[in-house]
């Protein structure tokens, strides 16, 4: 009997984080990316852990994104085409066909489909780590966890690794890191091994919250603290660090506001920056007391680090 309904939507590199997140908006049983530009970045990169074959430089770059749903809930699946053709008509960029492939399958099956798509991740000292892999750290690696519902973010994305990269260089002992949307509590988690004092976790939506507080425990962090909330209510919340992984218009929103829970010359990290967008990020948060601290660009995407100063 079949209790599932996979669906693969036919993207491009550019879009495929955007796909996956109108997915995630609809399902927690699991979404999955199948890009051979990862492959080729690896391989390019000199990280690639075997040999590829030359042929992927010829092979047709289409990125498949599958997720899967209650074969039972029709109605989800007309929202999720209905947000795919809002994505087509709006994206300033490339998104590709955005066909649709529907297919039946079973409870085990998805399983098995979901969880082959996912391997260790390298950012710099983080290794994340699918729970469910065997996986021996290299001398120097930190290990990151993530439990087998992997819903909002791997580290797979740029945007995501640019942010561990990023806490890896400016968390220091006794600093609190503030993590913003948490979503899976990767960047909070990574901070923690990374050294941070106290980290604090905030997200508006439940399901990250839950996700969090599950990969939270899985990795024996005992210094977090997880809060379903808009972190903005609370300005008593202050740390030395905030990372933010979310879209570039939420991001201009917080600059007038965010200030409040930094501390006096500590830093922000802000990514989900479309390269387009770059420049009015900066320019939101220069206007409000911010300066210009450095800027990094993986792909159509970036990232920005700004620092509170206060002026005696």
């Amino acid at each position: 009997m079949k209790d599932y309904l996979e669906l693969t939507v036919h993207t491009t590199h550019q879009a495929s984080e955007l796909v996956s997140d109108i997915m995630w908006n609809y399902t927690d049983l699991g979404v999955a990316v199948n890009d051979i530009q990862d492959v080729i970045d690896l391989e390019r990169d000199g990280k690639a852990w075997d040999y590829a074959d030359e042929s992927i430089y010829s092979q047709d770059k289409t990125v498949l994104v599958k997720a899967y749903f209650p074969l039972s809930d029709k109605k989800v699946i007309s929202q999720v085409e209905n947000d795919l053709f809002a994505l087509k008509q709006n994206c300033p960029f490339n998104v590709g066909t955005l066909e649709t492939v529907k297919r039946e399958v079973d409870g085990d099956e998805w399983r098995v489909t979901w969880k082959e798509h996912f391997k260790p991740i390298h950012l710099g000292k983080i290794v994340v780590v699918p729970e469910w892999i065997e996986y021996t750290c290299q001398q120097g690696e930190i290990p990151v966890y993530l439990d087998s519902n992997m819903a909002f973010g791997t580290g797979e994305h740029e945007t995501t690794s640019m942010c561990v990269e990023a806490l890896e260089k400016y968390v220091k002992p006794n600093d609190c890191v503030i993590d913003v949307g948490c979503g899976s509590g990767i960047l909070g988690i990574s901070a923690s091994k990374l050294g941070a004092k106290e980290v604090i976790m905030t997200d508006i939506d439940e399901c990250a919250v839950t996700a969090t507080e599950r990969n939270v425990k899985l990795n024996g962090v005992t210094n977090a603290q997880v809060y379903l909330k808009n972190l903005l209510d609370d300005t008593t919340v202050k740390g030395q660090v905030i990372v933010c992984n979310i879209m570039a218009e939420v991001l201009i929103a917080f600059a007038p506001f965010i200030g409040a829970n930094l501390t006096d010359n500590g830093r922000i990290i802000l990514s989900g920056i479309l390269v387009d967008r770059l420049e009015k990020v900066k320019e939101a948060y220069q206007k409000c007391g911010f300066t210009f601290v450095e800027q990094r660009i993986k792909g159509e995407w970036s990232l920005l680090v700004m620092k509170k100063v206060t002026y005696l």
